[in-house]
């Protein structure tokens, strides 16, 4: 008898390209196990700060090799899963505090996965300045989504602070950075553990 399929969660934050390469491989991963993502947004700046973590850009500033290996392992992902439509951002960093709280307002809506698609689609294809709110509604616009509803719903105090308690449900979870999976109550960092994510839905289904 296959036991019952665990809970699966991808906690994630537009502004981080290893979050959109999770996005980008995790379709398959339910194609072949039968397990449903459920897409947290959290806002990694509060967990950065709330961890004392840095984003590996700062933390590993003066550590050439450490970064220089940070590329290979970008480009080896790319290469093995064929994400060729992947461009770095050139307004990287870019703050993404309205667009993670535009789309959490969406979280229980069914335009919700269509609307993170979008996103991810032009912050890591498109090269867009996702935090000038006129490019927000532009951008979701020419996408067929309504950005200019997107970007009054980020506004609203309780789309604030439903932000802020995935966030910092996240971290009392233990999250330290984004992507962070949850399969059952197991925690998983990076979209490098994703085979292992995949190998925990298989162990928990039987």
């Amino acid at each position: 008898m296959s036991k019952q399929q665990p809970t699966v969660e991808h906690h994630f934050d537009f502004g981080s390209p290893n979050c959109y390469f999770a996005h980008r491989v995790i379709g398959a991963i339910e194609q072949r196990t039968g397990a449903t993502f459920t897409y947290v947004p959290i806002l990694l700046g509060g967990v950065f700060k709330a961890t004392n973590n840095q984003a590996p850009l700062i933390a590993f500033k003066d550590i050439a090799n450490k970064l220089a290996y940070d590329r290979l392992e970008i480009r080896r992902f790319i290469a093995r899963h064929r994400l060729d439509r992947f461009r770095m951002n050139p307004h990287f960093p870019v703050n993404t505090l309205q667009i993670m709280r535009g789309v959490t307002a969406l979280q229980d809506d069914p335009s919700f996965m269509a609307t993170v698609e979008a996103l991810f689609c032009l912050m890591w294809e498109d090269g867009k300045k996702m935090d000038d709110a006129e490019i927000i509604v532009q951008s979701l616009n020419e996408r067929g989504l309504d950005g200019k509803a997107f970007l009054a719903r980020a506004s609203e105090p309780d789309v604030k602070a439903k932000l802020m308690a995935n966030t910092e449900r996240s971290v009392a979870r233990g999250a330290f950075g984004a992507p962070t999976f949850f399969v059952g109550d197991e925690i998983y960092f990076g979209k490098d553990r994703l085979r292992d994510v995949e190998e925990a839905i298989v162990a928990a289904t039987g």
